[in-house]
């Protein structure tokens, strides 16, 4: 599907590592040209044209934001440099004031290490409660499992939409309205979901989501915070410095401006928040439940052809996105992905950033296939043809 659109699928490349970052649209890449190239002025900072321009194309990126997830007011978006600084944000601006010794800070085993580390760092310094939310058989996420951790003294649950390893889908509508009848704030990390289906904050009634351009064909070093403006309006700003601030006479007479501006210190990527605008454009003249159904269709086929070789274990064979986790039997993971690569074939292998999943599965590393609707059948038929030989691979190794 509109493969004609990457410059990076004008090779023999087979691109399968998409969970990592996508290729990015010729039309990102002229958006983000046309300001280099045309108004290449900073934001919010001149009074001249070309000025004017940065200002109205960068506020236009946020409006497309706002539509896309559907939040209540440009005031609820506010650029990062990627979902990793969204979560860090998030944990340090908003929950490090609020929480105290023995509250509770709910999470997975399975939770990308953004959604982890800050957590830890926020435990040890003001000695809250981390807890993990039982996996069930299928490494998944369910409604009963999280009822049976969460305490009177939980106070926050931060799981990802879908995750990077196992790819479940959550059930983030149901544990948020679980969570705020027992007054629990929900964070959601979004860096594999909102790319690859719906998503509508105000149905799901997270108080935070967290995601980055680049996995959504947009450009590196972007990323959006979105949280319920009153919990934003509460928000201590991480960075403080140009462009966010009224005035200043001493330390102790400061004025910050309002939402969003405040929470956007120094000069943005102007060229990426506009790039990511270009994005959300593109992925809406596809639509995203298009782009949901295409990434199932191969999930399915390639699940169809992997269970036909017996010397593949799948990690994640009941998962409904497009991410496929397995591994060779007895062979690492790392020295499959280099054999595929000398075939031009880029998939993921590791830890991926989830070293807490082992705990679940007993599994150290795996190899990742991370679909985009980019992606064909006559892609996956090629995978499938250097997997099919386990010899042919254990003899290219030597």
């Amino acid at each position: 599907m509109n493969r004609e659109d990457f410059p990076m699928l004008n090779s023999d490349l087979i691109y399968f590592d998409n969970g990592a970052t996508s290729f990015k649209p010729k039309q990102v890449l002229a958006k983000m040209n046309e300001y280099y190239e045309t108004y290449s002025a900073n934001a919010h900072r001149g009074d001249y044209d070309i000025s004017y321009k940065v200002d109205l194309e960068y506020e236009n990126a946020r409006e497309k934001v706002v539509n896309f997830i559907n939040a209540k007011d440009k005031s609820e978006v506010i650029f990062t440099s990627g979902a990793t600084d969204s979560l860090n944000q998030i944990a340090t601006g908003f929950f490090a004031p609020l929480l105290e010794a023995g509250d509770e800070i709910v999470i997975t085993t399975s939770e990308h290490a953004s959604n982890v580390l800050p957590w830890f760092r926020l435990a040890r310094e003001k000695g809250c409660v981390i807890k993990y939310i039982p996996l069930d058989d299928n490494y998944h996420v369910t409604i009963e499992n999280v009822k049976k951790v969460i305490t009177p003294n939980t106070k926050v649950i931060s799981l990802a939409a879908i995750t990077n390893v196992i790819g479940d889908v959550r059930p983030i509508k149901e544990i948020t309205r679980l969570a705020h009848e027992n007054n629990i704030f929900v964070v959601c990390d979004g860096a594999q979901s909102v790319a690859h289906m719906p998503t509508d904050v105000q149905d799901l009634d997270v108080d935070f989501l967290a995601f980055s351009a680049h996995k959504m064909l947009g450009p590196t070093g972007v990323g959006v915070l979105y949280g319920k403006k009153e919990l934003l309006e509460n928000m201590e700003p991480v960075n403080l410095g140009g462009g966010m601030n009224e005035s200043f006479d001493n330390e102790n007479a400061v004025i910050l401006k309002d939402l969003p501006t405040r929470l956007e210190a120094g000069t943005p990527n102007i060229a990426g928040v506009i790039g990511l605008g270009a994005a959300i454009d593109y992925l809406n003249s596809i639509g995203m439940d298009r782009v949901r159904d295409r990434e199932c269709e191969l999930r399915e086929y390639l699940i169809e052809k992997l269970v036909k070789l017996p010397h593949i274990d799948i990690l994640n064979i009941e998962a409904d996105s497009g991410i496929v986790s397995f591994n060779v039997e007895g062979i690492f993971s790392q020295d499959v992905a280099y054999y595929l690569n000398k075939y031009n074939i880029c998939v993921r292998a590791g830890n991926h950033c989830a070293k807490l999943v082992k705990n679940a599965t007993g599994v150290t590393n795996s190899l990742r296939v991370s679909l985009y609707f980019y992606n064909t059948e006559n892609e996956i038929d090629s995978l499938i043809e250097l997997l099919k030989d386990k010899e042919k691979i254990e003899e290219e190794m030597l």
